[in-house]
């Protein structure tokens, strides 16, 4: 392009004019506006912040929410915050403002709110918190995580905080995340048993076996007796049951009234088919509650798989003491006749058997008339194959025993039988 000499005239001309013009420092004119207008606000703020602060506390108190979180945004659009932070603290300001949003269910504005007022409280906790706790509400799990990592670092001893990332870490099946947490809380405070409790089902979920951590815990801890339960549960989920039998045994020595420790060393023992010593467990059970029916019936049953007899009709006849003639006491002493009929019989049916199955089916028959009505099947087969003690048999019953009105067995395999089958009307 050419230019002309008045073209280049005019052009540095302009320059020069522009060049003067921007070193020119402002009129004493504007700054007097400026001033002006400072102090125009500022006496609006003296007015009105301590009003509106005033107003916003007492809507906050009454829990006006549309009111406080209207008064909060004019206070925060007049700067009152920046004008005297010491009536109108910031921290205050933006944690009130949120929880308006947030009691109306408007946590994306709470959100929005807080945000701006880590612009300027960056390290504050109680802001981070409520805005940890708005995206937990929208359900933004990673920003809320993200965001209670932070806290934690800046609080780094609050158990209570890890403890909650770490219930966040397990919703989102991120159990790595949450063994290193609950590992960290459990520095601070050694004896915290739910994190214990959390960190060995967070080490199994991710694929690490939780049972050093559990017997450590056990070991570093040898009177509590919660730990000790754990630790005997995992070895017997490992099927370790006898090693898990002596750790019980240790809760006993710690607490000899254990229940839960007798109770699950009778469980292991029936389970490893050591029916003796399951039964001696039984018992020792049962003198710290003799009142348990539960136990003194499970005893009946070992001893029912001992085949002794006996013990048997002796624990059942115990259990319809404590239960006061229950139906399912008065079927045990029926289960323990009839389990010893079938264990003695002959193969033709003898006087004696038809006895003792009579005295079963009577049982039986007493505790479905309590409502106990699980032995219908033994009754029906009793009746089906006729090895019932019935009228003819009374018939043919010598005279001295028609006399006394009863009859009991005389075999030595049915010598533990002590009830007496009485003779039934219209024989």
């Amino acid at each position: 392009m050419r230019y002309t000499m008045n073209g280049w005239l005019v052009f540095t001309m302009t320059f020069f004019i522009f060049f003067i013009t921007m070193c020119v420092p402002p009129s004493p004119d504007s700054e007097d506006n400026l001033a002006q207008e400072k102090a125009k606000l500022d006496s609006l703020r003296r007015i009105k912040c301590p009003r509106f602060m005033s107003s916003a506390a007492e809507y906050y108190r009454n829990r006006n929410w549309e009111q406080t979180v209207d008064m909060y945004s004019q206070i925060i659009e007049l700067g009152c915050d920046e004008y005297d932070p010491v009536l109108a603290p910031p921290e205050e300001i933006y944690q009130y403002y949120a929880i308006g949003h947030e009691y109306m269910g408007q946590f994306s504005e709470a959100e929005k709110v807080i945000l701006k007022g880590l612009q300027k409280l960056p390290n504050n906790v109680n802001l981070r918190k409520r805005l940890a706790y708005s995206y937990k509400k929208q359900k933004k799990m990673d920003l809320y995580i993200n965001e209670m990592e932070r806290i934690v670092d800046m609080t780094e001893n609050d158990t209570k905080l890890m403890m909650e990332l770490s219930n966040a870490y397990g919703e989102i099946e991120q159990y790595t995340d949450q063994v290193f947490i609950l590992k960290r809380l459990l520095k601070i405070d050694s004896n915290n048993e739910i994190a214990q409790g959390e960190l060995a089902l967070a080490l199994e979920r991710s694929g690490e076996d939780p049972l050093e951590f559990i017997k450590e815990r056990f070991e570093n801890n040898p009177d509590n007796t919660s730990y000790g339960l754990d630790y005997a549960d995992r070895l017997v989920k490992d099927s370790r049951n006898s090693e898990a039998i002596q750790i019980l045994k240790k809760v006993i020595r710690i607490d000899d009234q254990n229940k839960i420790a007798y109770r699950k060393i009778a469980e292991l023992y029936y389970e490893d088919d050591k029916l003796e010593k399951a039964s001696e467990s039984y018992e020792e059970l049962y003198l710290l509650d003799p009142r348990d029916l539960k136990t003194t019936i499970k005893i009946s049953d070992i001893y029912i798989e001992l085949e002794n007899f006996d013990q048997a009709i002796k624990w059942a006849k115990k259990a319809e003491k404590i239960s006061r003639s229950s139906g399912e006491a008065i079927s045990q002493i029926g289960k323990v006749y009839y389990k010893g009929f079938q264990s003695c019989r002959s193969e033709m049916i003898s006087l004696d058997d038809r006895i003792v199955a009579s005295l079963a089916f009577n049982e039986f028959e007493k505790a479905g008339g309590k409502g106990y009505r699980r032995d219908s099947g033994s009754m029906n087969w009793m009746q089906e194959n006729e090895v019932l003690f019935d009228k003819a048999n009374w018939f043919m019953l010598d005279p001295e025993s028609k006399r006394r009105g009863f009859v009991k067995p005389t075999s030595s395999c049915y010598n533990w039988v002590k009830d007496k089958l009485r003779k039934a009307p219209g024989w």
